[in-house]
């Protein structure tokens, strides 16, 4: 039996420890290595997770910035083409201003020489100076003294004014005060108060004023001069108001 026994022993081969602790390391080395791989993979795959959320806000935020700016452009563009067709008309309005021009002057002109006789040396020379000056002026500078001298004469129609000149001419010439209402009235007094008169715009001549309308005059003087609050003042008019509405526009 004994015999039988030894004849089933099997020896197993001996394994040296260096190769075991190779193998293992080895093994380990492979774990290692894999999980890198692992580890570089999910980086890369978050990295792209990354650039793809930007991606996506890149292009909400071009949405925005689209819908934003296509009203922009489209004003710019109907800007664009109101330039043109005034870029178009420009020559056309260069060519008619100084007909233009010479109309309002003329126009103006007319105005002086029919309105009541008030100031009119120097209303005239206003005129006068527009008509002198073609040469010296560019055409924007013309029209802005056009446009000035058509706005002093409008004042004039909402002015009460007064102030001391001379009336008539050689021997008959005598100081006055003179007071203007607007384009109402126009009157004028003696130093003295005992002459007056009031222009009548129908006659184109000056008519004699009374007692009572005389004191009138004073009180209008002393507001103008004062530069008191108007009072109501019983005065004859100059000439009709609806010459002078027509006037006025």
């Amino acid at each position: 039996m004994l015999g039988m026994a030894l004849s089933l022993l099997v020896v197993a081969p001996v394994i040296p420890a260096e190769t075991l602790l190779d193998e293992a390391g080895s093994a380990q080395r492979s774990q290692a290595e894999l999980q890198a791989r692992i580890d570089a993979a999910d980086e890369e795959t978050r990295a792209m997770l990354e650039e793809l959320r930007e991606l996506e806000r890149a292009e909400r935020r071009l949405a925005r910035e689209n819908a934003e700016l296509v009203p922009r452009l489209e004003h710019q563009a109907e800007t664009l083409d109101r330039r043109e067709v005034a870029l178009d008309t420009l020559e056309e309005t260069r060519e008619a201003l100084p007909v233009l021009q010479e109309r309002l002057i003329e126009r103006l002109a007319q105005w002086v020489d029919n309105d009541m006789p008030f100031l009119r040396e120097q209303r005239q020379a206003r005129v006068a100076s527009l008509r002198s000056h073609i040469g010296e002026l560019s055409t924007a500078e013309r029209w802005e003294r056009i446009v000035e001298a058509w706005r002093t004469e409008l004042e004039y129609g909402r002015e009460v004014d007064t102030w001391r000149g001379y009336l008539g001419d050689g021997e008959s010439r005598r100081e006055v005060d003179y007071l203007r209402l607007g384009r109402v009235g126009f009157y004028y007094l003696t130093p003295d108060g005992r002459a007056g008169r009031v222009w009548q715009a129908d006659a184109g001549s000056w008519a004699p004023l009374g007692e009572a309308e005389r004191r009138e005059v004073r009180n209008g003087l002393r507001i103008a001069r004062d530069r008191r609050s108007p009072e109501l003042l019983t005065l004859p008019i100059s000439q009709p108001l609806e010459r002078i509405g027509e006037g006025d526009t």
